[in-house]
């Protein structure tokens, strides 16, 4: 046995959001130096504001039609997210390095039958026997294959049938929390030796009126769509719904160097935890967590990317540990420019984080008159998410030279 870790690095980046297809697409909206305008549907469930998907071509990735049919969209755009992160790193159709690559997706529950869930409700009314009707519905007007489409699993089992990834698979739920756990144990195995290289992300439709319905329970979700996303005092105007399909390829240093890869960035290091948010425990937690990454406290070449999800007390609370530990460091607020993905978040933040160390000049701000301007090109980034409900986690990423 040894002890060697490996360093690990980011080789490529598939990245899907309200604002477009693909890294370049992404790039050139960041990179021009003015706050990019949102691309948000604030009419089509109002009063709540989602950033919706964009226009895509699901051929470009996914080449079969029948493939595609027996998808739901959020598995559609997690295996196009995938495919697009294969090709940026050069291993799309390489069938011997996609057989041993490892896969970690974070996915969450499958999209409900929307027509079905209303139809039980209308019906709960005028009835009493309340379990009996649902056991009726639940026999006369589900479809079978429904269920195969709502399977957590099936977004990797799609992307192994499509893309041939057929090394090791491990899906995780819960949330934020399978973002970030999902990055973590992609990074252990690779520094450990226990892998060399992995595709690893998520993917979230904004567009579900179950997801919706869920958040709005906890009268969650933002009203106001002209509302900019920080309050002065800190807080936030209530979670938007954002759409994103994220992944990387995570290599080990030596593997990706023997194949003459590009490297976006090094990934450093990644925690994670869960616990009370009790009074001081949160900011505690989040001190403890930035410990362990090695997060710099302060620095003009750091850029923060902040995963807040706009929940009100809790962004206030997050904005104000990001104004003590990184006092001096440019925030960028991904939800005021895409909104929160759930299970994407944290893969989202680490994609936009690689785009800007990747970058030669300043990256822009997501949140006008919030997030501080940036002189110069970073050189090293921290990106953070809390959980709506629960979950924490930090990575540290470096420019490579």
């Amino acid at each position: 046995m040894t002890d060697k870790r490996h360093e690990v690095v980011v080789t490529g980046i598939g990245l899907v959001t309200s604002l477009g297809v693909g890294r370049q697409v992404h790039h050139d909206v960041l990179m021009g130096g003015a706050a990019p305008a949102r691309n948000v549907d604030t009419d089509s469930f109002a009063p709540y504001t989602v950033h919706p998907l964009p226009e895509i071509d699901w051929s470009q990735q996914i080449p079969r039609r029948g493939d595609q049919r027996q998808m739901e969209n959020w598995q559609r755009l997690g295996v196009y997210a995938a495919g697009l992160a294969l090709d940026d790193a050069g291993l799309k159709g390489d069938l011997e390095s996609c057989a041993s690559m490892d896969m970690i997706v974070a996915a969450g529950g499958g999209e409900r039958d929307i027509a079905v869930d209303t139809l039980i409700i209308e019906e709960g009314r005028k009835r009493n026997d309340r379990e009996q009707l649902l056991n009726e519905k639940l026999t006369t007007e589900l479809r079978p294959t429904l269920f195969l489409a709502q399977l957590s699993n099936l977004l990797a089992g799609n992307i192994s049938i499509v893309h041939k990834v057929t090394g090791s698979s491990r899906t995780l739920m819960g949330e934020e929390g399978a973002g970030i756990s999902a990055i973590e144990v992609a990074h252990a195995r690779i520094s450990a030796g226990q892998s060399t290289h992995c595709l690893v992300g998520g993917a979230f439709i904004a567009e579900r009126i179950d997801m919706m319905m869920v958040i709005e329970a906890v009268q969650g979700l933002g009203k106001t769509p002209d509302r900019p996303f920080w309050n002065s005092d800190g807080s936030a105007n209530g979670l938007n719904l954002g759409t994103s399909g994220a992944f990387l390829v995570l290599e080990s240093l030596e593997h990706a160097t023997a194949r003459g890869a590009h490297i976006y960035a090094r990934l450093d290091a990644v925690a994670a935890d869960r616990g009370s948010r009790d009074h001081d425990q949160l900011e505690n937690r989040l001190n403890r967590l930035s410990d362990d990454t090695g997060a710099p406290q302060t620095g003009a070449d750091t850029v923060v990317f902040c995963g807040t999800s706009g929940f009100p007390d809790l962004a206030a609370r997050e904005r104000a540990f990001l104004k003590s530990r990184f006092p001096a460091t440019p925030v960028r607020t991904v939800g005021a420019l895409f909104g929160h993905s759930l299970e994407a978040q944290f893969p989202t933040g680490l994609a936009l984080a690689c785009l800007t160390l990747d970058a030669e000049g300043p990256i822009s701000p997501f949140a006008a008159g919030d997030d501080g301007t940036a002189s110069t090109a970073a050189n090293s980034a921290i990106v953070t998410t809390i959980g709506h409900a629960r979950g924490e986690g930090i990575a540290r990423l470096t420019r490579m030279p």
